[in-house]
């Protein structure tokens, strides 16, 4: 196989969507997997779209992830540089590239000026549209002269230069996800592919830059297949050889929606703040429109790059399901070291108020111990301060009826003033000490299993089921535990 080179191009318009998370993964595993090279490029021809501080947001969500290019723009000591022999990598640094080859295809007869006003086009296509036809260019200015052109150029005319499609031409191209595509020209617009403002459009930088590149495969989002016809014709009229066309799958929502904004959270930040961890998005992501040949779901990122393959990429649109990736996320908190979970948890307990920076460094092996309780039940280490609240209260409660209902039984009160007295009288209360504690109990009083156990978890927790006991109540401490024992003897007995 001929050395792989791909490129993720996303526009600076502000987050890395999930889609677009999937699309450089699937680029950086290609690259991986055979050795080759993987580069990163701004497409910011849309200046209108251009959003301050993109670019730095982008590069900082990929270095989270783990996917990290050997080419292209990078960040070293905060400031924006570009590695690479194929630059510049931002398209808006390239305008004297596109300026040569549009002088090509105007030579050539590719492609040529037009002059038409937005009104016209609008009053065009709705003509079109009513008709029933496909709404395109009508190609009012193809015919124009070199003298006609030369003189509303120089009177200062505003116009953009289109691409000069052939008529009743079949455009065929291979894709290595949906085959073998045939377009007619008829159903193709005369691409804009130098705007009014003097910059290219995505289309025509993009073959452009693909081409200058040595750009081996274009994997990119299924939106961009109507567009790529026009794309092949361009390559052709250059006298270029087109790489492969490589079209994903939409990312659906549980609706089998296409997957946005409006439906919660699509952008890598947002699960970055929430406490995901890279490798568990990554490993979800990777699943989505692409199935391994065995039965399998845990992948780390060197397993994914020797599995991936294009041809076991999907024609239909993978759903992004929240829960599934809940799972995941927790089967990867369920893996981790208690100590990298304990540091990830830490920001959240200190915007919470539950601790402040100077006791998070004081009592970390408390929290230690405090987040072991909770970390298998965590979907997203977010989820932290809803976990851990019962040891930050000073008075509990019986969550509902089940534990109300404990609090009824007969043997509560005797229960509770027997359990206080050993646990006023022990010299530590850690889990040695409780365990020995319930044995006494079980042999003075003969209260055991769920009988001993249930009510003082209730009245040190307020829930009837949870994580080890003799481990909360260590966490808890001894004078926290007291008092609210007291306090629920006091009020709910």
């Amino acid at each position: 196989m001929m050395s792989v080179r791909v490129r993720f191009a996303p526009s600076p318009t502000g987050f890395v969507h999930i889609g677009s998370l999937r699309t450089a993964l699937y680029n950086y595993l290609l690259a991986k997997k055979h050795g080759g090279e993987y580069l990163l490029r701004i497409e910011d021809t849309d200046q209108s779209r251009l959003v301050e501080g993109a670019i730095e947001n982008l590069l900082s969500s990929m270095e989270w992830v783990g996917i990290n290019h050997d080419e292209g723009i990078t960040m070293v000591d905060g400031e924006l540089i570009e590695k690479g022999d194929y630059g510049p990598y931002v398209q808006s640094q390239r305008l004297d590239t596109y300026k040569a080859y549009i002088k090509n295809l105007l030579d050539s007869g590719d492609a040529y000026h037009c002059f038409c006003s937005k009104e016209r086009l609008d009053e065009v296509r709705e003509k079109q549209k009513s008709l029933g036809l496909t709404a395109k260019y009508d190609g009012h200015c193809r015919s124009l002269t070199e003298e006609e052109v030369e003189k509303r150029v120089k009177a200062g005319d505003t116009y953009v230069i289109r691409l000069k499609l052939p008529e009743n031409k079949d455009i065929v191209f291979d894709d290595a996800v949906r085959g073998k595509v045939v377009v007619n020209t008829e159903e193709v617009d005369d691409q804009v592919l130098i705007k009014s403002d003097g910059y290219p459009t995505y289309h025509f930088a993009v073959v452009v830059d693909d081409h200058l590149m040595k750009i081996t495969h274009v994997i990119r989002g299924e939106e961009w297949l109507p567009s790529t016809p026009k794309h092949v014709y361009l390559y052709e009229v250059l006298g270029w050889q087109a790489p492969q066309f490589v079209h994903l799958p939409n990312i659906l929502n549980i609706e089998k929606k296409k997957l946005s904004k409006r439906h919660g959270d699509v952008a890598v930040e947002d699960f970055m703040k929430k406490g995901y961890l890279p490798e568990a998005l990554v490993n979800y992501v990777a699943l989505i429109g692409w199935s391994p040949e065995e039965n399998k779901e845990i992948f780390s990122m060197k397993e994914l790059q020797e599995k991936f393959s294009l041809n076991r990429v999907s024609k239909s649109g993978g759903v992004f399901d929240v829960n599934k990736l809940n799972w995941m996320n927790n089967h990867y908190i369920k893996e981790s070291p208690t100590e990298r979970i304990t540091d990830l948890a830490i920001p959240y307990l200190i915007e919470a108020g539950y601790i402040s920076t100077t006791e998070a460094e004081e009592k970390y092996s408390w929290l230690k111990d405090m987040i072991a309780i909770v970390q298998e039940s965590l979907d997203y280490v977010g989820e932290i301060v809803d976990k851990v609240d019962i040891f930050f209260k000073a008075e509990v409660k019986p969550e509902d009826e089940e534990t109300q209902n404990i609090l009824k039984e007969e043997h509560i009160s005797e229960l509770l003033d027997v359990f206080s007295e050993k646990v006023q009288a022990a010299e530590a209360i850690d889990q040695a000490a409780i365990k020995k504690i319930f044995k006494e109990i079980q042999k003075e009083k003969g209260i055991k299993g769920p009988k001993l156990f249930k009510p003082i978890r209730v009245a040190s927790t307020g829930k009837a089921h949870g994580p080890d006991l003799p481990l909360i109540i260590q966490v808890l401490g001894k004078q926290n535990l007291l008092s609210r024992i007291d306090y629920v003897k006091k009020n709910f007995i």
